[in-house]
């Protein structure tokens, strides 16, 4: 899952940030309405957490933005103990769940894991191309039945990579998308990461599934569907 964290205080949003991504959750974080209004509205999530209370424009403005544009992202909306008017509103506007601070990281996870569910009605938990498939949710991944053990970071990889079949993407999209940030463009973190689920994914008999085009980046490849997805 691809996680909005808009959230002024620090001291929270480093918390619920190295929580989520300890889950293997990519995380943009947000410290400010401004930045935060802005990536709502022109990235794609699968899920936002809002404070409502924010430097600019407020979590509620973010929310009814985000309506208003038809854009039906769960959210959860996190408000002080006691402001009832704001769950309230935020509720009214569109919110898919409420958290009043302080709460434990551990159950925002479990109601991120429910409105995220609840909203792909349980079609959208698995990916599949060929023979491999990925369970969103279960973060289960097997290849012709047979069980495939991964790190939540080459499982968010894998999970990138198969959102967006026969469509180029290239180390600078990868690194952001998946690890969150940007890095010394020398790196080879991705390379060594594509190895390693290579190292996985292909199992004796079966077709390779990850393409490398030398000096531009990666395409996962799915033969059945030889469409570019959507977007690419």
């Amino acid at each position: 899952m691809k996680i909005l964290l808009v959230e002024d205080e620090t001291e929270i949003g480093s918390l619920v940030k190295d929580g989520l991504e300890k889950e293997g959750w990519s995380v943009d974080y947000c410290e400010d309405g401004d930045s935060g209004m802005t990536c709502a509205t022109t990235k794609s999530y699968d899920a936002v957490v809002l404070d409502v209370m924010l430097p600019g424009r407020s979590g509620l403005e973010i929310l009814k933005a985000l309506r208003e544009g038809q854009n039906n992202v769960p959210v959860i909306i996190i408000t002080a103990r006691g402001e009832s008017e704001d769950r309230i509103e935020g509720l009214n506007l569109g919110a898919d769940d409420y958290l009043p601070k302080p709460f434990f990281v551990e159950e925002l996870l479990a109601r991120l894991r429910a409105v995220w569910r609840r909203s792909s009605d349980g079609n959208m938990s698995l990916l599949s191309i060929g023979s491999l498939s990925a369970n969103l949710m279960s973060r289960e991944v097997s290849r012709s039945g047979q069980k495939i053990d991964m790190t939540p970071k080459e499982f968010s990889l894998l999970a990138f990579l198969m959102r967006s079949p026969n469509r180029v993407l290239t180390r600078t999209q990868i690194l952001e998308q998946v690890w969150g940030y940007h890095f010394d463009p020398g790196t080879n973190l991705v390379d060594v990461y594509i190895r390693r689920l290579r190292a996985k994914i292909d199992l004796e008999g079966e077709a390779e599934l990850i393409e490398t085009l030398r000096g531009v980046g990666y395409r996962m490849v799915d033969a059945e569907n030889p469409r570019p997805a959507e977007g690419a």
